[in-house]
């Protein structure tokens, strides 16, 4: 859900911006050492193979454009992050995403907690011969069995301005999730169906679809609110996001984390705006959303409403400000480190090398990313949604990203070809 928002509307501001393009961020200061992952010593316990849709043809690393200029800051410890999630047991879940064969990468993760065998973090051209040594490149195909290539866009992590109490400017809550919403897994009754959820609450001995927007704000019995924000569009965008940051009045910083969503599907208040003669489609942009609610006061809402879905939150501190939300995977994002995929081609938890170009430019980006995330939008092979991370200039970028990609997938050398559980 969270990424639907994202490609829905984002990609909209992408082909709207006229900024020019910025120079490429300098990359975030190394992150807080993470704990070595644990690796069982025995044979992990397998499950049964998920077949993927892609095909994978087996590359060498002179094939990755840009492998060796990449500079792979903070790649080591994201891939010690990574492996927590790698050797975590698997499940039989089959409504959930793929996940990268744990048995798979047992060695490896394995070799990585080693002090012996592992690079020193900050030691880049190690951890390049480290990946070298354990991994082999695979060139992910299309089931049409040509390279694949397809659309990257951009999330980010935004900052709003909010309050515990309902007052003054603060009055737009970021609600938790409702203790009456259902998610039904048809899955688990109906094999045929696996994959597929419904949302919605009991009406005496039925399941009916969940409020909407405007039925929830309405409602005498609304979700207990997290914050209240002190701006509507801030409040729409940080939905559209998914997770972002609060700042409270006294200074205090707060994570607001997805949780869940209310099932309804995504409208573009854009395209409301343009429908209603309000501006024309190709002028909605963020900024001037965020003037039309400023004039129109007492129509934000009804704006606002024209999107029946909602997105609901659970609030996380924020342990260490350079890494950011938990993404599909169970795993904190990094900042250029962490891509959401179609787990139907590349299963999470997997190191990808993705070939793609800077925002509106077409200058390369080649970096070592991770599979970490998921979106209802991001569908087909090499699709892909990369974080940019915290803050306006990652949201600058987010927003005008919309380029053609291209990725190889890393997989452990003694396993063979990519596959998932």
């Amino acid at each position: 859900m969270r990424r639907i928002w994202v490609s829905a509307f984002l990609v909209l501001l992408a082909g709207c911006s006229t900024v020019s393009v910025p120079p490429e961020p300098a990359a975030p200061a190394p992150a807080a050492p993470v704990v070595t992952p644990t690796v069982p010593s025995g044979s992990i316990p397998d499950s049964a193979a998920r077949q993927l849709q892609g095909r994978f043809v087996s590359a060498n690393w002179s094939e990755l454009p840009g492998w060796s200029d990449d500079d792979l800051k903070n790649v080591w410890t994201t891939f010690l992050r990574n492996c927590q999630g790698l050797m975590r047991p698997t499940s039989i879940n089959l409504a959930g995403p793929t996940r990268a064969t744990p048995r798979a990468w047992q060695p490896v993760c394995a070799a990585a907690s080693d002090r012996s065998k592992a690079p020193a973090p900050n030691d880049t051209q190690a951890v390049r011969r480290f990946l070298q040594t354990w991994l082999s490149p695979w060139r992910l195909q299309g089931p049409d069995g040509k390279p694949a290539s397809n659309i990257v866009t951009g999330y980010y992590e935004p900052l709003v301005l909010g309050s515990r109490t309902r007052a003054g400017a603060y009055q737009w809550p970021l609600y938790t999730v409702p203790t009456d919403l259902l998610t039904i897994d048809l899955g688990r009754v109906y094999p045929e169906l696996a994959g597929k959820r419904v949302r919605g609450k009991l009406d005496g001995k039925r399941v009916v679809p969940y409020e909407s927007r405007a039925a929830i704000e309405t409602s005498a019995r609304r979700p207990p609110a997290i914050v209240y924000v002190n701006d509507p569009v801030d409040n729409f965008f940080l939905q559209v996001q998914g997770s972002g940051r609060v700042q409270l009045p006294d200074g205090k910083t707060i994570r607001v984390a997805y949780a869940d969503h209310n099932g309804h599907p995504y409208v573009s208040i854009g395209k409301w705006l343009a429908d209603k003669g309000e501006m024309p489609i190709a002028q909605t942009s963020m900024q001037n959303i965020r003037a039309w609610a400023k004039r129109n006061p007492n129509r934000t809402q009804e704006m606002l409403n024209a999107n029946p879905a909602m997105v609901f939150f659970a609030e996380e501190a924020i342990t260490d400000p350079e890494i950011g939300p938990k993404g599909a995977y169970g795993i904190p994002l990094m900042a250029q480190r962490s891509v959401a995929v179609d787990t139907n081609f590349v299963p999470l938890g997997t190191p990808v090398f993705l070939s793609t170009t800077m925002p509106s430019s077409n200058t390369a980006l080649n970096r070592l990313v991770f599979a970490q995330d998921t979106g209802t939008a991001i569908r087909g092979a090499a699709r892909t949604d990369f974080y940019w991370g915290f803050g306006a200039a990652a949201g600058e970028l987010a927003g005008r990203m919309k380029q053609n990609g291209q990725m190889w997938v890393l997989w452990p050398k003694q396993a063979g070809a990519p596959s998932a559980r």
